[in-house]
């Protein structure tokens, strides 16, 4: 086998995120047999037959890129979103859902099983694994988008979309995305018109010039409000009043099912691809909007962290309370609640109730601010929340924690930093993870140090894409 090489395969399982495994027989440089030899290729289901070019090979192992699906799979189904294919948003679509959510919870076990049988252990006997809890919604889930600008090929019209599956700088127009609601589609649809009316330039991310960046949108599910921020660069100047008016228009003409609850412009000059924000003005409007989420309420911003399926959100915190239990089984509300990794503080104001006291630890300063606003807004004052590295704040806090709860980055926990939360030797531990395979090399320290896992579940919050979250309760060995 070589690079360049053309192979052909039946897609076999599907390792996480999207890594297809094919078996074809691999040759020598004289035609003679190998064997043989496993193929990852991407962005395929089980069951296709692909025909992919080998573009790596190191250590026995062998990456290609997908070039043509030769069969259909058995499974496989024909996505209701015309953009799929093209665009890069969505892998799973073609998949029908109860194939995509047993997919997703194998891919979890199968990590988690691993870390045991490292350790020379049966993974049956060692823990409980639960089924999957399903999205509330399949479409139209997303409450945050963030589209960008450019065009859809060299040189072709402005497009707000999307990037291309494969490209970093192509954009697909996305006016049907079937992962957020009409009300994102006629607000995409009214800016890309406006703009290219207009004739605005698009930023060009590797000459650094051009004017419009991003389109972000944000919308409750329980209130219906709705955030919209165009990001432009400060390289040109426009009055968006005639598209702001546009916006609004919509609204008063009954063709949104929410409300606009403010309309920004935020300048960003950043040479990096990110939604960032050097200076913020207000077109209309305000510049937060309120989502509900478990009866509570929450203020959130632009930029402000909250999990992108708020009904989606409601199982996963749910799931994670009943994974943390009866904090006052002994009658005694004496608990302190470590909250790490606590974005806007939606764990710790869920914990609150039922804890002495909850500390939360973010990096993100905005966050926290967010975070200590949503307590008072809700009624809880026994939550302090705390800006910093949890590597770095671990070593200052006074409160010493009787339960932790983690939700950390995708890239999981820092390893000293996870030294330290081990160090606090409390009984009980739930963790929460985007990234499986963060999660399963964390695992593995928690286990070496004397925690064992009772039981895992996980939690689809992304339809039609490889990302699954997961819940993991930990126990000391001694209780």
């Amino acid at each position: 086998m070589k690079k360049g090489q053309v192979v052909e395969g039946i897609i076999e399982k599907i390792d996480f995120p999207n890594k297809g495994i094919v078996t074809v027989e691999d040759h020598d440089a004289n035609g003679n047999s190998l064997g043989m030899r496993k193929v990852i290729v991407k962005n395929g289901i089980v069951g296709q037959k692909v025909s992919c070019s080998i573009n790596k090979l190191r250590k026995g192992k062998a990456e290609g890129r997908l070039l043509e699906v030769l069969e259909k799979s058995p499974l496989e189904v024909e996505s209701i979103c015309p953009h799929f294919g093209a665009c890069g948003g969505c892998t799973y679509q073609n998949l029908p859902y109860e194939n995509q959510i047993e997919m997703k919870s194998n891919q979890v076990k199968e990590l988690i099983d691993q870390v045991f049988v490292n350790r020379q252990e049966d993974p049956e006997k060692s823990y409980t694994f639960e089924p999957i809890h399903p999205s509330p919604v399949q479409y139209g889930y997303r409450n945050k988008m963030e589209f960008s600008f450019g065009d859809e090929y060299l040189n072709g019209p402005l497009a707000l979309g999307m990037h291309k599956k494969g490209s970093f700088y192509d954009i697909v127009t996305v006016p049907e995305c079937q992962i957020v609601d009409a009300d994102y589609r006629f607000i995409l649809t009214t800016v890309l018109d406006y703009c290219r009316e207009n004739q605005l330039s698009f930023y060009h991310k590797l000459r650094h010039t051009g004017y419009l960046r991003h389109l972000l949108v944000r919308k409750a599910q329980k209130t219906g409000e709705i955030l919209i921020a165009l990001i432009t660069t400060t390289q040109e100047a426009h009055d968006f009043s005639n598209l702001t008016n546009q916006l609004v228009h919509l609204e008063k003409e009954g063709k949104l099912t929410g409300k606009i609850a403010g309309i920004l412009q935020t300048r960003n000059d950043s040479l990096a691809d990110v939604v960032q924000s050097d200076e913020t003005v207000i077109l209309y409007g305000k510049d937060y909007f309120y989502e509900e989420l478990l009866g509570m309420k929450f203020k959130i911003s632009q930029f402000s962290f909250f999990q992108t399926n708020s009904l989606g959100a409601e199982v996963l915190y749910e799931t994670a309370r009943s994974y943390v239990g009866d904090l006052n089984a002994d009658g005694k509300k004496d608990k302190v609640v470590f909250d790490l990794y606590s974005g806007t503080g939606t764990i710790a104001q869920m914990l609150a109730p039922v804890a002495k006291k909850v500390v939360g630890v973010e990096i993100v300063a905005e966050a926290v601010e967010a975070a200590k606003e949503n307590a008072e807004l809700n009624g809880l004052h026994n939550c302090e929340f705390i800006a910093g590295d949890v590597l770095k704040v671990l070593d200052d806090v006074t409160d010493k924690p009787d339960f932790i709860v983690l939700d950390p980055p995708r890239d999981g926990i820092h390893p000293k930093a996870l030294t330290k939360i081990i160090n606090f030797g409390v009984d009980q531990i739930v963790y929460i993870s985007c990234k499986p395979t963060s999660l399963a090399r964390d695992l593995a320290v928690f286990l070496e140090n004397g925690y064992r896992v009772v039981k895992v579940t996980t939690v689809d919050m992304f339809p039609g894409t490889v990302h699954v979250e997961s819940v993991i309760l930990l126990h000391r060995k001694n209780i």
